[in-house]
Formats: C-alpha cells, sequence, structure tokens
C-alpha cells in the first residue's frame, strides 16, 4: 500500500516508520527544509514541496496512493491537504489529524476527511477507558460513515458474559471486530466465548452505541 504523508514532523515521522515496518510504501511531504530529515526515516520517500498545492501533489503522485495522511500542526493545511487529496485525486481513504479541538466539527467529508483523529479527544477516551467497566467508551469517529469505534469493558455481571459471540444479537449497524483478552488480540468468532474483563472492540453506527451499551450492561 502507498501511503503519503503531508506534515514530516515528528507526528508524521512516527506514522511513517510505522507503516514503514508494516510493509508500506511511504512518501512523506514537507515545505519546511528543516523537516527534511532523511537520516531519521531512511527507507521512506522524501519530496520537499507544499502539500496544499496542486503542482506539489502532482509530484508526489497522490493519484497513485492509497492513502493520504494529513499530519501536519496546521488545521488548515491539513483540511485543504485533505480535500485535495480526496476531490482532485480520488484517493481511497484520507485521515485527518486535529490539531485544535474548536476545530473539530470542520473534519468531515465535505472536507475529503474520513477519519479524523483529534489528540485530546483520543487522549481523554483513552482515560475513561481505562477507569471505566462497563461503560461504553468512544475511541474514534470514521467521519464518511457516520461510524464509531467503541470500547467496553465486561463487567463480571454483565449480561452476555459466558454467552458465544455469534449467540449475542448485537444491534443492526454494528460490529464486534476484535476482543482483549489478558494481552491479546482476539478475531472474534462465532464460537468464542464472552468473559468478564474482555475489552470488546465493535465499530457501530452513532445511532446504536446506546443499544449496544444497554445490551452489554444491564445487569
Amino acid at each position: 500500500m502507498r501511503v503519503a504523508i503531508a506534515g514530516a514532523g515528528a507526528v508524521g515521522r512516527s506514522i511513517a516508520a510505522e507503516l514503514l515496518e508494516n510493509g508500506h510504501q511511504v512518501l512523506l511531504i514537507d515545505v519546511d527544509p528543516r523537516a527534511i530529515k532523511i537520516d531519521s526515516v531512511p527507507r521512506a520517500e522524501w519530496l520537499l514541496a507544499d502539500a496544499c498545492e496542486i503542482a506539489s501533489l502532482d509530484e508526489a503522485g497522490l493519484n497513485n496512493c492509497h492513502v493520504v495522511v494529513a499530519s501536519s500542526g496546521d488545521d488548515k493545511v491539513n483540511l485543504v491537504v485533505s480535500l485535495l487529496a480526496k476531490t482532485e485525486y480520488g484517493v481511497p481513504r484520507v485521515v485527518a489529524r486535529i490539531n485544535h479541538p474548536n476545530n473539530e466539527w470542520l473534519f468531515n467529508e465535505s472536507w475529503g476527511v474520513d477519519v479524523a483523529v483529534s489528540t485530546p479527544r483520543l487522549l481523554s477516551a483513552l482515560v475513561e477507558e481505562a477507569v471505566s467497566v462497563g461503560d461504553l467508551v468512544r475511541l474514534m469517529t470514521f467521519r464518511q460513515g457516520q461510524a464509531n469505534l467503541v470500547e467496553l469493558t465486561l463487567a463480571e455481571d454483565a449480561p452476555v458474559v459466558g454467552q458465544r459471540a455469534g449467540s449475542v444479537p448485537w444491534p443492526v449497524d454494528s460490529a464486534l471486530v476484535a476482543i482483549l483478552r489478558e494481552g491479546r488480540v482476539l478475531v472474534p468468532t462465532a464460537d468464542d466465548p464472552l468473559e468478564a474483563g474482555d475489552e470488546l472492540l465493535f465499530v457501530a453506527n452513532q445511532e446504536v452505541e446506546q443499544e449496544l451499551a444497554s445490551l452489554l450492561s444491564q445487569s
């Protein structure tokens, strides 16, 4: 998979290094010469250019990218990059970093954003996730599909404890995508039993979140 990352600061370089370790092709783009630290991610491609300009994105070959990550420290830049990637180049997946929470409402499909990542929201969600058992916690929003990545840790008295994953009447427009158990990540099958303490990860339409929480938390 070919990924272009606009913004080669610490965040962009960290994303690039992780993607390269997972076998992907990565191009880092930045307009600031000081950000071009090739030795920090030597296996990546590098481009000194303004990612908000069509000529730069043509040079980057954005039409051949499967994913674009707008990871700069400037929300205006991230929005422009996202919009150009989606509308001018038809990039299938656009992920954008939100630096300032007040701008979160802008990061949606109107600006070409498929997934918006807000560091303050993610950190607060992880704090909630760490201290909450039996409460549904929203971790991430997938803007284009109006779906969210949500987590719930099963309490000992949760009604689904002991049931097989395939026998639970999950709400329409929700999917159990992973079970975190004792440090392991399990891809759930219909026969997997649910245990107290399991962290369940779902992709769910926001309209069924309350129904999902009630199903998992009622005693």
